[in-house]
């Protein structure tokens, strides 16, 4: 079976293909039915990072356009709608009806439309005499944005809507709450769709995720309890999942504050945590008076898919190899030009009557053949030139080593090398909110900070010119919950000897020829250590003993019966495949460790005559996908909100 990112495709596919057999036309020479595609801002976010115009195209998309935005007439086109059923959108549809824009219409509601609205589309139908235009209507439950084959969130980081700032402020109402609450409830209930099964649903007691936790078993219980519209019949768990059920792990935010704080030091996290990076798209600056590029970073481009999640300053070195490669190759084409006689002159020409035509022939098809995909590769490598540079200018800007390898040791219990009000005295050091950055992650990780202390330090910030609200929030955060004991203790256990190391500076990068200039840059290498979500997940997957796995509650939709009171009989076997959750946001850095720990899990295996269906799988979502900056402004709107308060 694909992945989650094949899945939501394939969904996406089927709906654009209008045969009649849903999507199963294998034969490539037929030719697409062109049609228009109109969309809704959420529509445009999911369907973003998954297909790209010239995939629309040949999917026979010769028109996409935002629902609200003025439309001209197509009197024979179908039109094939992709949004959600709210009172606005549905509005307008049916304006469009009335219109008579389009030849005929196919609806796609993102998540399920009520009785009322489509009440509402038939009166609009009837009204304008188009009901028999309206070919089909369809609840397509794919309510959630997949970025990555295995990882996903809810919204973009421009909508705030179920962001950690809405879920945590004060000044939340019940009604906003519960609204908040299920809308996560059913995004994850439309992944569960999508994936086709049921999960067996484990969260800690006591906050927002077990709020979900509790509203998603319901809501899995009374769809599996009507059987006749159940959307999940035996037939739906297709591949992996007709083998195993899967575990969801809901976790809330606060079981890890430091992480989403956390200087990087990977490829894809670094990237998103000092350049405008969102919906798998880059923007880097190249310079004064001229245009921003932007680039696609996705499953195609295999330099990424394979660097993504490695060190800094391997992927540089991994660049440069990769250019040498290239200059390599075209440096082969050129000898070649002289070797087949093509240069002119007599030592050509002599060379030419010893050839025989048929080598000239096949070397020349050879390298004609070659030349596309070496082009490409060439595009591809000179991108990622340029976006390494980028990030090495703000990591030498930044000094974002120094503070890496300090947040390093402080996350993971080890004895600091330098005291931290030494890195952010120093006006050479990062930004203002890099410095803000170590502080608060120093603060989360120390179990006793003392007032003296913390006034020390709070000065010294504010000198650097640091706005301390989020401070002043996250002091409140952890006075109110004894959560900072078990950060602690999650990070020190997590981590043991988790630090890095300085090795020598870049042996082959240093030479001024090389395109890397990392002179003043530490190569450090990463220990390996699972931040606390992926020890959370390890010890539920692999059903160990321990804190995680005997307080965490256990919901099991499948079970009918017995939840009043009863205990629910619980699977005793490890789980093969996990989905996390984190209800408060996420982050890449997350995203990377648990990718790390599952190979680590699977390297075993890989060799072995092992089924596919028994290596380890871990889909990672959340309800908002942020960079530090965006949590730290986050954070900082709380604080502002206590102290205008109080």
């Amino acid at each position: 079976m694909g992945s989650l990112r094949d899945r939501q495709v394939e969904a996406l596919k089927a709906m654009l293909t209008l045969d009649s057999a849903g999507g199963a036309v294998k034969n490539n020479n037929v030719e697409p039915s062109w049609k228009v595609l109109v969309y809704d801002k959420t529509g445009q976010d999911i369907l973003g990072p998954l297909l790209s115009v010239k995939e629309l195209r040949e999917l026979g998309v010769t028109l996409h356009l935002l629902l609200h935005s003025t439309r001209d007439t197509i009197p024979d086109a179908p039109a094939v709608y992709f949004c959600l059923p709210s009172d606005e959108n549905i509005q307008r549809i049916c304006q469009d009806l009335s219109s008579q824009l389009y030849g005929s219409y196919y609806y796609n509601f993102i998540s399920p439309v009520s009785r009322t609205k489509l009440e509402d589309l038939a009166t609009a139908a009837l009204q304008a005499g188009s009901e028999n235009l309206v070919q089909k209507l369809f609840d397509q439950y794919t309510n959630f944005i997949c970025l990555e084959s295995e990882m996903f969130c809810l919204k973009q980081p421009r909508d705030s809507s179920i962001s950690y700032y809405s879920l945590n402020k004060g000044s939340v109402n019940d009604t906003e709450m519960e609204d908040m609450l299920t809308t996560i409830t059913d995004s994850l209930f439309a992944l569960c769709v999508t994936l086709g099964t049921v999960p067996i649903i484990r969260c800690p007691s006591g906050n927002a995720a077990e709020a979900v936790a509790a509203k998603l078993d319901k809501k899995l219980r009374d769809n599996l309890r009507d059987a006749r519209n159940s959307l999940f019949s035996d037939g739906t768990s297709t591949g992996r999942y007709s083998f195993h059920r899967p575990v969801l792990v809901l976790v809330d935010r606060a079981v890890d504050m430091a992480t989403p704080l956390h200087h990087t030091w990977t490829y894809q996290a670094l990237a998103h945590d000092v350049l405008p990076y969102n919906q798998n798209r880059v923007t880097v600056s190249a310079g004064e008076m001229k245009k921003d590029k932007v680039f696609e970073l996705d499953q195609k481009d295999a330099f990424w898919v394979e660097h993504k999640g490695s060190p800094f300053p391997q992927v540089a070195e991994a660049i440069q190899e990769a250019l040498e490669q290239i200059k390599g190759k075209e440096e082969e084409i050129k000898s070649m030009k002289s070797e087949l006689g093509l240069g002119g002159g007599e030592a050509e020409e002599n060379m030419l009557s010893n050839l025989s035509l048929t080598d000239n022939t096949a070397r020349l098809t050879n390298a004609v053949s070659s030349l596309p995909e070496l082009l490409e590769k060439k595009r591809l490598i000179d991108m990622h030139c340029s976006l390494a540079t980028s990030v090495l200018d703000c990591i030498k800007l930044r000094r974002l080593d120094v503070f890496f390898e300090l947040e390093e040791k402080i996350m993971s219990g080890t004895t600091l090398d330098k005291s931290i009000m030494e890195v952010l005295s120093d006006p050479q050091n990062g930004t203002p909110m890099d410095k803000l950055r170590l502080f608060l992650i120093y603060f989360l990780c120390t179990p006793a900070v003392s007032d003296a202390e913390y006034d020390q330090y709070a000065g010294a910030l504010q000198a650097g010119g640091c706005d301390l609200a989020a401070l002043t929030y996250l002091r409140r955060w952890r006075s109110f919950t004894m959560i900072g004991n078990k950060n602690l203790e999650l990070n020190q256990a997590g981590g043991q000897g988790g630090t890095t190391k300085a090795v020598s500076m870049f042996s082959s990068l240093i030479s001024q020829s090389s395109n890397f200039v990392m002179a003043g840059v530490k190569n450090l290498v990463v220990k390996k250590h699972n931040l606390p979500v992926t020890k959370i997940v390890d010890d539920i997957m692999e059903q160990k003993q321990g804190k995680f796995n005997d307080e965490y509650k256990y919901l099991d939709p499948k079970i009918l019966r017995g939840n009043e009171g009863g205990q629910i009989p619980r699977t005793k076997t490890p789980f093969s495949d996990a989905i996390v959750f984190v209800v408060g946001g996420g982050n890449y850095i997350e995203y990377q460790n648990l990718q790390d720990y599952v190979k680590t899990k699977n390297m075993g295996y890989t060799n072995s005559a092992m089924s596919p269906a028994s290596l380890r799988r871990v889909v990672y979502g959340c309800t908002q996908l942020t960079n530090s900056d965006q949590f730290l402004s986050q954070l900082t709107m709380l604080g502002k909100e206590i102290s205008g308060e109080s």
